[in-house]
């Protein structure tokens, strides 16, 4: 024990009062620093890089200058007429998407399923949710294709020819639904949280003040569920706006969504003009961070509400 001039003592023999010698915590932090440098090297690598070089890339010409005409060349009525069916198809499966993944989440948790039940369809819906690409597109055109197992069915045993309808699996609702495969499991999956996060006790509460069932949803429950239901359908529609692999592998080229067009600017043989890719990309990206950060916002708030 050493004392101190204003009459405390202090402990030299324990390390962290040692004079010039750094204590186990601090050096035990100063290791901790190395588990994170994958995610850094990984964000750098994946994700700051790439956005830098399409940043630098959508101002420069091929011949690497300086330009504004890639960004100008947004608004020319191909390049536009892409950005809005992107937009009306990522907007109409987030709707879908929406509207019956909060409706199944409901049936599961405030429904009274059995647990098992609802064990299972989450189990599902995590695996549904990362289900696209080629293999989704195969399902679907074996599935709902002209000699699809349910348009054969449908045929035979009943009599209704569902493509004489006017419907079409290679059509925008077509898209639609094949991408309410992987929306609406996904919107089970973010939406579940908020749905255990209304208490019992408030529809007690309103139960006993007179309330209805009606009353609560309108004054309670749906007040309270609104923030997180809007910005899952700002995730769904970031989800579906960057899809390209089920697009492709279901119609080729012929349904021109923005990464379509991305893809033929970068990597095709007669619309080749990556900086214009570069431009496209820079706009998709814009659309994401506006959606992103709206999501964002709205779950802060609906995570303030239910505490």
């Amino acid at each position: 024990m050493t004392a101190i001039p204003d009459g405390t003592t202090t402990d030299l023999s324990s390390p962290e009062q040692r004079p010039g010698r750094a204590s186990p915590r601090a050096a035990r932090g100063r290791w901790d620093w190395l588990g994170v440098l994958p995610y850094f090297a990984f964000l750098t690598l994946f994700l700051i890089w790439p956005v830098f070089y399409l940043v630098s890339g959508a101002f420069q010409d091929q011949a690497g200058h300086f330009t504004f005409q890639n960004i100008l060349d947004l608004s020319s009525p191909s390049i536009a007429t892409s950005y809005w069916l992107s937009i009306r198809l990522s907007f109409a499966s987030a709707a879908i998407g929406t509207v019956t993944g909060t409706l199944l989440a409901y049936a599961l948790i405030l429904g009274g399923m059995p647990k098992w039940l609802r064990n299972a369809v989450t189990t599902f819906s995590g695996v549904a949710s990362n289900f696209a690409g080629v293999p989704l597109a195969f399902a679907f055109i074996a599935t709902f294709g002209r000699l699809g197992l349910v348009t054969v069915v449908l045929r035979d045993a009943f009599g209704f020819n569902l493509y004489a309808t006017g419907f079409s699996l290679f059509s925008f609702w077509g898209l639609a639904l094949t991408y309410l495969y992987f929306q609406m499991p996904l919107m089970l999956l973010v939406i579940t949280p908020a749905m255990e996060g209304l208490r019992t006790e408030w529809r007690e509460a309103a139960e006993s003040l007179g309330a209805s069932p009606f009353q609560f949803w309108r004054m309670v429950g749906a007040p309270v569920l609104a923030p997180s239901v809007l910005g899952c359908f700002l995730l769904l529609f970031a989800n579906a706006f960057g899809t390209l692999a089920t697009v492709i592998a279901l119609t080729g080229s012929n349904f021109s969504v923005v990464p379509i067009l991305l893809f033929q600017q970068i990597r095709g043989n007669v619309l080749y003009n990556p900086n214009l890719g570069y431009a496209l990309a820079l706009g998709m990206i814009f659309i994401m961070i506006f959606s992103n950060t709206l999501y964002l916002v709205l779950r802060s708030r609906a995570e303030r509400w239910q505490k």
